[in-house]
């Protein structure tokens, strides 16, 4: 796991399960965050490096073995998985290529056309998945709620994941008239205006 920031270390060992490696990537440049992570990953000896967001915790798991999948056949690419609002919630790489995080507008909905982009300018073909969503303001939350509670997909063929501790946590925020007040009452004002 990636973390930041410096000397966060000790937290992410007492909170994390043992088995589960930590790397430190904290700059001021979130491509360069991601980039330190993809090179650490690949120093380490794996043949591919993903970078993967956290907050999609229904990705589907049959694109997260698409991606293995694509990353193990023969030569150089990219495996790009596009988010709902522009960005991406997954890259996997062979080979740690920095333009590939150059001149993105991070934090914009031009992060996934502008990676795409700066591959084509490396001549490295991407392996687009399908579009997921990430849960990042309260239409998307409420998006996450109908797939854990109404059986609802954000992409009608792909089976949602089914996470136990994110479902445990949304039924107990939703027990809370408060929570559910809130969410109404967002839901009102942006139907006002």
């Amino acid at each position: 796991m990636a973390f930041g920031p410096p000397g966060a270390k000790s937290f992410f060992q007492e909170s994390l399960p043992g088995e589960i490696g930590l790397i430190e990537a904290w700059y001021p440049n979130f491509g360069d965050c991601l980039v330190a992570a993809i090179t650490q990953l690949l120093e380490r000896g794996h043949r591919g490096a993903v970078v993967l967001n956290s907050d999609s915790p229904t990705l589907p798991t049959s694109l997260l073995l698409e991606t293995a999948e694509v990353l193990a056949w023969p030569g150089d690419r990219a495996v790009l998985g596009p988010a709902h609002d522009g960005g991406y919630y997954l890259l996997g790489l062979k080979s740690a290529h920095h333009r590939l995080f150059q001149d993105i507008a991070w934090s914009t909905e031009h992060v996934a056309r502008q990676t795409v982009e700066r591959a084509a300018e490396l001549g490295l073909s991407v392996h687009i998945l399908p579009t997921w969503y990430d849960v990042d303001d309260i239409g998307t939350l409420k998006t996450l709620q109908a797939e854990l509670f109404e059986g609802q997909s954000f992409v009608p063929d792909l089976r949602p994941n089914e996470p136990g501790h994110t479902r445990a946590l949304m039924q107990s925020l939703l027990e809370n008239p408060d929570f559910k007040e809130r969410l109404s009452f967002n839901a009102f004002r942006r139907a006002a205006e």
